[in-house]
């Protein structure tokens, strides 16, 4: 692997001659002569007087502050200066309301400094979170290596977190491993491309696509990206609507295989799209999508149930449920709109779930959503059934599909409690009030939008109309 040293990657990255270093000289008169010795053999090395470079520079527009790590200056590691600097420049990008990249490379803390340097970590990170609770983003680039303590601090705080292709990333550095047991540490466990797999890291990036996610990342979190656009006008002559399906005729269609579900209303209906992968705690749940998304020119944040995932034996389960709570914190933390889409047969009923913590997390998702300052909008798309659709549901909006609704048990299963047998489904589903229009005559949902043909006959259009009173809801609770 081509490793670029700091300049290199701001020099590809930047929009040219934006670069501004923020970086004040290092005073190394107090150092031990030994030492400060091989403090300037390094930077006769690597052409870099620190460990990190910073400053501010445009990104396809986007003005950032950039934090990039010189892996040729000590292995990129963390002493006190290389601390103060990284601090400083955090702090300076939260007073000029600057959203911050960073780019680690490093072996961790500088040895030759021991704990003063090792403490210091903490210091990065609380500036670091403070930056994050004045509401601006925070992107992390890593890339090969990282290790030891930035990425169990500054390193693993992202917004968005992405990697350099095949990066080794991880804690414990796999010398220190081998060292300490006496066997090579696995292969392909620290690696870019498996912590991706295992939802720690959103995406792998090369280094000429950086640039590009970047931008794109940061029109979807800035704040002053996510200034309301106008909304959009009502139709001159809205169509009337059909008359609302019966309630079983609407069970059966939303059960369809190619009724539409939150893939197709993204492809449809974003104007752009950035998939997140997982809690960033080692867990994914495919049976859920996080995206920052755009739909209108309006950023936001989407959390999506993907009923034909669950469909193939990838349940709604406790990690589904963390990665959404981890898109309600990103949407709190940025002043952005969170869009919560419904489309579930039913959480996962099996062992793992139950000692997964399925209930509770069912719970602290309804907890997180009711707590939430930004706008959210809720959208039952399809099958809304159990604890699964509740967990996404208290929103300050909720709007519905024609055919979409809503129960506390799949028909059926209602009918095998009150009856012994599932074959009662259909008057189950009327008794218990499930279909959409039920659902706003009850209060329950704000909004229906009308099916006039069912989704799968038009899924495009489908996706458009339901994007299109999803901006509108936004707007009425801005």
């Amino acid at each position: 692997m081509t490793r670029l040293s700091a300049r290199e990657l701001i020099e590809a990255v930047t929009d040219p001659g934006s670069y501004q270093s923020w970086d004040e000289p290092i005073d190394r008169s107090a150092r031990p002569d030994e030492y400060r010795t091989v403090l300037e053999r390094a930077e006769l090395r690597s052409g870099a007087d620190e460990a990190v470079l910073t400053g501010r520079a445009g990104i396809r527009g986007h003005a950032a502050a950039l934090i990039v790590s010189e892996f040729g200056f000590l292995g990129g590691s963390i002493g006190t200066a290389t601390a103060a600097r990284i601090v400083a420049a955090v702090r300076r990008a939260t007073t000029e309301r600057l959203p911050l990249i960073a780019a680690p490379s490093s072996g961790g803390t500088r040895m030759q400094e021991g704990t003063q340097a090792f403490v210091q970590m903490t210091e990065i990170s609380r500036a670091i979170v403070a930056h994050k609770a004045a509401g601006l983003p925070y992107l992390v680039y890593l890339r090969d290596p990282t290790v030891g303590g930035v990425f169990a601090s500054w390193g693993s705080l992202g917004h968005l977190t992405v990697a350099e292709p095949g990066a080794l990333i991880g804690f414990l550095g796999p010398a220190v491993y081998q060292t300490l047991h006496g066997e090579p540490f696995p292969d392909g466990v620290q690696v870019a491309e498996n912590l991706v797999a295992r939802g720690i890291v959103d995406a792998v990036v090369r280094t000429q696509d950086l640039a590009s996610v970047s931008a794109r990342a940061l029109a979807l979190l800035s704040r002053r990206a996510a200034r309301v656009p106008p909304p959009p006008p009502p139709p001159a002559a809205p169509p009337a609507a059909p008359p609302p399906a019966d309630a079983w005729s609407s069970v059966e269609l939303t059960r369809r295989q190619d009724r539409p579900g939150v893939r197709e209303l993204l492809r449809y209906a974003a104007d752009d799209v950035l998939p997140l992968s997982g809690t960033q705690s080692g867990e994914t749940g495919p049976a859920l999508l996080l995206a920052l998304v755009s739909f209108s020119g309006m950023p936001c944040v989407l959390v999506g149930q993907d009923r034909l995932a669950q469909a193939r034996r990838r349940p709604l389960g406790p990690a589904a449920l963390r990665s959404a709570r981890r898109g309600m914190r990103i949407a709190q933390e940025l002043g952005l709109p969170l869009v919560c889409v419904i489309d579930t047969p039913g959480a996962d009923l099996s062992a793992a779930a139950e000692e997964g913590a399925l209930a509770g997390e069912i719970a602290r998702c309804i907890a997180e959503m009711v707590q939430l300052t930004v706008p959210t909008v809720s959208i039952l798309l399809g099958e809304g059934t159990g604890g699964g659709a509740l967990a996404l549901l208290p929103s300050r909006r909720v709007i519905a599909a024609g055919n979409a609704w809503l129960s506390p048990l799949p028909p059926e299963g209602a009918s095998a409690i009150l009856h012994g047998t599932p074959d009662r489904a259909p008057e189950l589903a009327v008794l218990q009030r499930v279909r959409a229009a039920d659902l706003l005559a009850d209060g329950i949902v704000h909004a229906v939008v009308p099916e006039e043909v069912p989704a799968h006959q038009d899924p495009a259009g489908f996706a458009r109309r339901i994007a299109g009173e999803c901006v509108r809801q936004i707007h009425l609770v801005r």
